[in-house]
């Protein structure tokens, strides 16, 4: 019996992401990467993410130069199998930290040089308020290639978000370097936090070096402030990042508010021109320990979960979009047609 090779979706975008560069994974943290363990899920089951952003600091503590470096190799090798190009990813330089995950991320990024370009941004788990959380923010920056952010950390232990974003572009525009920043995380219409991102953005005068990561709370405004924060989000050319695995299991909640999933809404946001990207977030860890790293699993979750069968673009999606949003230079001779 001959038999056809059947036709998938896969099979008509995948070789589309191939000549157009290949895959890139724009967010990740690849220094907490398969750190699984019975304390790991114990404390998935135990703690909110509020939570789980001070309980890794026995982890990260306990962590030599050498857990950090075998992380970040390991990682590595998995995006190079599937033939990922470009990643970048957030680091831990924090008083926990210190500095022996850079030192390890750079030393591996060196290693894997010739098949893997990686950028790094720091993560500040403890803000950017406290004065040693500060000190490890500032001696981060200087050693990273994107200055990252968790603004909701300095609002949560100072009421201080405002002040957190203006200490995080300010920093930037010195240091002449992109900023991604974690916002709207919890998928609740209380949160503003990409609308305050965009004002700031245009306030320092950073446009088009400012990415959103996340943006799960969009979706749960009405349609009329979406489209007035898409209309500021291209005023202040802030990109946006998708994670899709990483938020699928975002608790239930009683709150009343638009039908919505715990999605970025990617098929609102392409389609108004905001520059999308994809990441896969956290993989093995107490984060997210269902997530594997599979680029193929998040670009379907992201298109089926968005409903967004746009194949061209989701193929920008995973590929000229995250160089973009990486700081990378452009491709040449891109060619994004799909054949069936």
């Amino acid at each position: 019996m001959n038999l056809e090779t059947p036709l998938t979706i896969r099979s008509m975008i995948e070789p589309v992401i191939k000549r157009n560069g290949g895959w890139v994974n724009t967010h990740a943290h690849a220094d907490r990467s398969f750190t699984l363990s019975p304390d790991v899920l114990h404390m998935r089951k135990t703690c909110t993410l509020q939570q789980k952003w001070d309980a890794l600091d026995k982890l990260k503590s306990e962590s030599t130069e050498e857990d950090f470096y075998r992380r970040f190799c390991q990682f590595f090798e998995l995006m190079i199998s599937q033939g990922v190009t470009a990643v970048g990813t957030f680091v831990d330089i924090d008083p926990q930290s210190r500095d022996r995950a850079i030192k390890a991320g750079v030393r591996a990024r060196e290693h894997y040089a010739d098949q893997l370009a990686v950028k790094f941004a720091n993560q500040t788990l403890k803000g950017v308020i406290d004065p040693e959380a500060r000190q490890w923010f500032d001696i981060g920056s200087e050693m990273v290639d994107i200055i990252g952010a968790l603004p909701k950390r300095d609002e949560k232990d100072y009421g201080k978000g405002s002040e957190a974003f203006d200490i995080i572009l300010s920093t930037a525009k010195r240091l002449n370097k992109m900023v991604h920043v974690h916002v709207d995380q919890f998928n609740e219409s209380l949160e503003y936090e990409t609308e305050e991102l965009c004002a700031k953005t245009i306030e320092h005068g950073m446009q088009g070096k400012v990415v959103a990561i996340h943006g799960i709370s969009i979706a749960a405004h009405s349609r009329m402030y979406r489209r007035r924060l898409y209309d500021l989000m291209k005023k202040a050319d802030v990109m946006m990042i998708a994670c899709p695995t990483a938020w699928i299991d975002t608790p239930r909640s009683e709150s009343i508010g638009p039908v919505h999933n715990s999605m970025t809404p990617v098929d609102e946001l392409d389609p108004a021109g905001i520059t999308v990207a994809l990441g896969t977030d956290n993989v093995c860890d107490a984060m997210v320990p269902w997530n594997g790293g599979d680029m193929w699993h998040e670009l379907m979750t992201l298109a089926t979960g968005c409903r967004y069968d746009e194949m061209e673009a989701l193929a920008k999606i995973a590929t000229v979009n995250g160089r973009r949003v990486l700081g990378l230079p452009p491709l040449e001779n891109t060619d994004f047609s799909i054949q069936i």
